[in-house]
């Protein structure tokens, strides 16, 4: 009898020590609250030109994962409709035709350039991931190439 009463005490505690636990992670998850921070909130490229108006009619907006290899170069392009994106990983140097420089690091936003020409360039030594979003109308195209000017 002795023995079967230490067991149901032990039993009791061991299952005591568990629903204390699991209410210990419980009240911990109720705790953790979604959290939001603003990366940007802007009217202007990455430049300092003010963004254009939205397109009139009906909007087709567009996700686009980007990946760039170390030392890779994008030829000259514009953008004719508005984007902006979060760079997850490595460094990417984005120079407008006029000669502008914008480094955007590991964990940052960027708004491009609408209309202008530009390119990008991967200068450092691991590949780059972009996530870019584009706000866009069927049938656009989210980027138009300039294969008539040469990269340096």
């Amino acid at each position: 009898m002795k023995k079967i009463l230490n067991w149901v005490m032990a039993a009791t505690l061991i299952c005591g020590a568990c629903i204390l636990n699991a209410c210990k992670e419980a009240q911990t998850q109720e705790e953790k609250q979604v959290q939001s921070t603003e990366l940007i909130r802007t009217s202007q490229s990455w430049d300092g030109v003010e963004l254009p108006d939205y397109l009139q009619g009906r909007p087709e907006l567009v996700a686009v994962k980007y990946v760039f290899p170390a030392g890779k170069k994008l030829g000259w392009h514009h953008h004719p409709v508005m984007n902006y994106g979060i760079l997850v990983q490595g460094e990417l140097t984005i120079i407008g035709q006029d000669g502008k420089e914008k480094v955007v690091h590991e964990g940052e936003p960027v708004v491009e350039m609408v209309n202008t020409i530009h390119h990008g360039e991967n200068r450092g030594s691991k590949d780059v991931i972009l996530y870019m979003f584009y706000l866009s109308q069927k049938d656009l195209p989210l980027a138009v190439q300039h294969p008539e000017i040469p990269l340096e």
